[in-house]
């Protein structure tokens, strides 16, 4: 029987994944195995297209949610939209008291603290596209090492 961990949570779990790495394989298969036992999971079925915005009702799902479990992979950094809702999950933290499990697939924990491998490369991308935007670029940076 499905119920709410907490009666002020609509969700249970919120996922945050970058789509192309695990949406068929390590989520799609996580996503099914807590739906199947109940807990009510909200995982983002829409596929963004590059440079989408994360969007009022994402939010939302993540302020209501419970618990984030955050899979962190080779290309999750590359996607601005990731790092939004990373920063939003750390923010429901704070206020909130979100639960968050970090699961790092095939990444070390080291490449987000020190901005290594394909996070030094996805961030070096965003310092080029958001070059205007220093407060942003910070923030990400806070929330790749303090997820870490």
């Amino acid at each position: 029987m499905a119920s709410s961990i907490n009666n002020t949570f609509t969700y249970d779990v919120f996922l945050s994944f970058r789509g192309i790495d695990t949406r068929y394989t390590f989520t799609g298969h996580l996503h099914k195995a807590l739906h199947d036992k109940g807990i009510i999971t909200f995982i983002d079925d829409n596929h963004l297209k590059k440079g989408d915005q994360i969007t009022p009702s994402l939010l939302k799902a993540i302020e209501n949610s419970r618990i984030a479990i955050i899979i962190l992979s080779k290309n999750y950094a590359s996607s601005s939209f990731c790092l939004q809702e990373l920063c939003k999950i750390l923010d429901c933290v704070t206020e909130k008291g979100v639960l968050v499990w970090p699961i790092f697939y095939d990444v070390e924990p080291s490449n987000l603290r020190k901005l290594s491998g394909s996070f030094g490369e996805a961030m070096a991308v965003h310092e080029v596209r958001y070059s205007g935007e220093i407060d942003r670029l910070k923030k990400w940076k806070k929330a790749l090492n303090q997820v870490a």
